[in-house]
């Protein structure tokens, strides 16, 4: 039996001669024997026993190897015996039967996946010793695990059978488990006596665990774990305090068995007396007044009596920039102030308070450093920093920096840490370390797909922490030089009958003194017709785009610093060659694109970008043309009143010669209307992020773009448009279009063939994260979501809307972006249509919804 030690003379030797407990020996030999497949010799070893060691029997040190070799466990049973003795010479035996080894296992009553998790949690390998701690252990975990489950009853039932060999020598043995999970215990009944304020229905709904059996409630099944079920009771008593009943408490509660599947759960509740807040005055204060801490904290005499919420008011450890008053003084620089609330008297049911402040001294910045950036500049990081040596401690300052340094992209934002280093209240100083965690930046974008009509192939490449300065140093090129926080991003795209070339460069710190943000940018477009029944590309008939942009986006002081005023001039060319389309009425021509873009945003959400918990993101832009008919003296008039009259004639069915010349001018008057394009754009996006419980995100978001022009009878042009539906990456063609996905619906199947003027939004997505981890980022959500577009004010109707709902999963890998997969169901029919469009799949690059 394991722990039994046995030591002594065998049977034949004790009848010869007694041991003398006194007398030291020595030992003659030593045998190893018993039921065990050890060499005798390692054994020995093991035990550190030579012949002719001086031992006492019994003594101290036969019984320290007799533990030694019970700590290894690896035997059930352990004894020395005396086999002979001479004079002061002894012979030992070491007896040792060694434990049963496990050779497989057997699990029965649960799939087969439970059943691996069992073998896992319990680590049961081949070869893995079977003790009877072992065997309890596992039992014990098995039945606390079913029983976390609501499984209650669950039975565990683990036998053990001898497993031979070939010559039917037991050399292992197997393990057969068998479960019975029985049926999961169910809450029937939960009822409450004593409280007398408060009922039933709004007590059982403190129970946010343990619920009672409601087959009208789907969402949340009826379950009962020990662990749950302390959790509400605590819960219980929680909301009771902040409903003014800070002496509540259950003075019993009874678990009852109804039946074999249903337990009812009875407490009896005293919930005491109801108190209010009294006099609430503050000592120790000489920074803000007394009024201003009573405004500030906003708790009044008269108030419901609510400890939680004055223990919030005083310092919310859910929300480190929460608006307390522990964040009050430490925004200020008071980072060793101490806030203290005491009850320093009960009146009946009215309680007043002191808030005892000790302020200290003001705290200062003696060091900020930076650790663990390998490749980005320091200047790249320092610039951001809103903590600076000399300056005044600011806790809110320390929280910004960790969101600014977030959303550069170039570090792990999950792991992001400020540490205090020799804080030094007497002198009122600390150092302060920024803990970094590079991530890669750069992206590369290599695929090929069909779509569009033919094979698409794409390369792509984004340096989001380029350095252009050391273009030209040899040794900056590891692969490319990196560390100045530049972008670059080089694309070309081809497939069977277009292909485009795009290069764009950004510097966030234009001069490398303020938040200046410049970029460039330049694009090419060679388009031809296609024939989609024939799949054949017309290279006489072509449509050319050529383009650039310059842009400069400043971070502003008012209304606060999250705000960004943005500016841009860009300019496309478009060169039309017998390309004559629906959209493009003139089939040989040209246009030009110049627009001023005008932006206005404020991004406030927290650090990881990837993933923000909360914050805003909204943004206000118009891109506008000068206004040429203003001053160009054409009559556009004349000219829409000479093109519908062309019309008219093309419309009663003219002859050839009639028609082409009709088409001819029609061509001409297009061309005139368009040649520099004349309108002005207006988009809107707001995005707000909410942290529901953990990690839960709530992500609700708006949009709207209004495409609109300066004469009507010059019109809107054929450019510009919006094009609404689908995973919002069908946008091949460079001629200003907006393609905005509607998940649920086919690409752009919510407009016409030629674009909508007005588009809105409305979509709610709800996100959960499966892992943050520096190599990949994955999320999983689910959404709902309307949108409609609209060919102008007359038809608009923003309640008017296409619906749709879904699902899908996002994985950001830093080296190849965001990628997911979508499954929406549209629930309306797409433009022309009759049916609800249904389910359609969308792939997601590149981009976030």
């Amino acid at each position: 039996m394991m722990g039994l030690v046995f030591l002594g003379l065998s049977e034949t030797m004790a009848q010869q001669k007694e041991l003398d407990a006194g007398t030291k020996y020595s030992i003659r030999s030593i045998a190893v024997t018993g039921a065990q497949n050890f060499n005798e010799s390692t054994v020995i070893a093991f035990t550190g026993l030579k012949i002719g060691d001086q031992v006492f029997i019994p003594g101290e040190k036969l019984s320290s190897i007799t533990k030694k070799l019970w700590e290894q466990n690896l035997f059930s049973d352990i004894a020395f015996y005396v086999t002979g003795i001479e004079q002061n010479e002894v012979d030992l035996e070491l007896y040792i039967v060694e434990l049963p080894k496990l050779n497989k296992i057997i699990i029965d009553g649960v799939r087969k996946g439970q059943a691996t998790e069992i073998i896992n949690d319990n680590e049961l390998k081949e070869g893995t010793k079977i003790t009877k701690n072992l065997i309890t252990t596992t039992k014990n975990s098995i039945i606390n695990k079913y029983a976390e489950r609501g499984y209650l009853n669950a039975q565990v039932m683990i036998t053990t059978i001898p497993f031979k060999d070939s010559l039917g020598v037991t050399v292992a043995q197997d393990m057969r488990v068998l479960i019975d999970k029985g049926s999961r215990i169910k809450v029937g009944e939960i009822n409450f006596k004593g409280n007398n304020d408060i009922s039933d229905k709004k007590l059982r709904s403190f129970f946010k665990n343990v619920k009672r059996k409601n087959p009208v409630r789907f969402w949340k099944k009826s379950k009962y774990t020990e662990e749950l079920y302390a959790e509400d009771k605590t819960t219980l008593i929680d909301r009771y305090k902040e409903s003014g009943y800070r002496d509540a408490r259950i003075i019993s509660d009874t678990l009852r068995q109804i039946d074999d599947q249903t337990i009812g759960v009875d407490l009896t509740i005293e919930e005491g007396k109801k108190y209010y807040f009294g006099n609430i005055r503050f000592i120790g204060n000489s920074v803000y007044t007394d009024e201003f801490l009573k405004q500030y904290m906003a708790i009044g005499k008269g108030d419901t009596y609510n400890g939680t919420l004055l223990q919030e008011r005083i310092a919310d450890n859910s929300d480190p920039d929460a608006a307390d008053l522990t964040n009050l003084y430490q925004n200020e620089g008071y980072l060793f102030s101490q806030i203290n609330p005491v009850e320093v008297a009960v009146r009946q049911d009215t309680i007043d308070f002191e808030i005892r402040i000790k302020e200290n001294k003001l705290t200062y910045f003696d060091h900020v450093t930076v650790v663990g950036n390998d490749k980005t500049n320091d200047h790249v990081i320092y610039r951001e920093l809103r903590t600076r040596p000399g300056q005044k401690y600011s806790k809110r300052n320390v929280i910004r920096t960790i969101r600014e340094l977030g959303q550069l992209g170039y570090f792990d934002a999950e792991q992001l840490t400020p540490d205090f280093v020799n804080l030094d209240p007497n002198n009122g100083t600390l150092d302060l370390e920024y803990s970094v965690i590079e991530k890669g930046s750069s992206q590369i974008e290599l695929q090929g797909g069909y779509g569009g009509g033919g094979f698409v192939g794409t390369l792509g490449l984004s340096f989001n922490n380029f350095s252009l300065r050391n273009m030209f140093e040899k040794d900056a090129w590891r692969p490319v030089p990196m560390g100045d926080g530049q972008r670059l991003s080089l694309r070309a795209q081809a497939s069977t009958f277009y292909s485009t070339y795009s290069l764009s460069v950004m510097e966030p710190w234009l001069g490398g003194k303020r938040p200046v943000q410049f970029s460039t940018s330049f694009s090419h477009t060679v388009q031809y017709l296609f024939n989609f029944q024939t799949r054949e590309r017309d290279t006489d008939r072509r449509f050319l785009i050529t383009g650039g942009s310059i842009g400069i986006a400043k971070r502003l002081k008012w209304p606060d610093d999250y705000f960004q005023l943005s500016q841009a001039i860009s300019f496309q060319h478009y060169n039309l060659k017998n390309y004559n389309t629906g959209l493009f009425t003139f089939g040989d021509g040209f246009s030009n694109n110049l627009a001023y873009t005008i932006g206005i945003g404020r991004n406030s959400t927290s650090a990881n970008p990837i993933y923000p918990r909360f914050g805003s993101d909204f943004s206000l832009n118009a891109k506008l043309t000068l206004p040429y008919s203003a001053f160009n003296g054409v009559d556009y008039k004349g000219l829409s009143d000479e093109r519908d009259a062309l019309g008219e004639v093309l419309a009663n069915d003219p002859s050839e010669g009639e028609s082409v010349d009709a088409q001819e001018r029609v061509s001409e008057i297009d061309q005139m209307r368009f040649n520099w394009l004349e309108y002005y754009k207006v988009k809107f996006q707001a995005t707000w992020y909410t942290t529901l419980v953990g990690d839960l995100v709530l992500r609700p978001k708006a949009e709207f773009g209004f495409l609109g022009a300066y004469n009507q009878n010059r019109g809107i042009p054929p450019f510009e448009r919006f094009f609404l539906g689908g995973d919002g990456l069908g946008a091949f063609s460079l001629d200003g279009r907006e393609v905005v996905q509607l998940r649920g619906y086919p690409n752009q199947s919510l407009s016409t063939n030629d674009g909508s003027s007005i588009y809105n939004k409305f979509s709610l997505e709800l996100r959960y994260p499966v892992t943050l981890k520096q190599l990949a980022s994955i999320y999983v959500l689910s959404f709902v979501e309307g949108g409609a577009a609209y060919d102008s004010f007359r038809n608009y109707n923003p309640f008017d809307i296409k619906r749709s709902a879904g699902a899908g999963i996002r994985i950001f890998m830093p080296a190849f972006g965001l990628l997911g997969i979508d499954f929406g169901y549209g629930f309306d029919p797409v433009l022309n249509g009759f049916e609800k469009n249904g389910w359609e799949t969308h792939f997601i690059i590149g981009q976030q919804f």
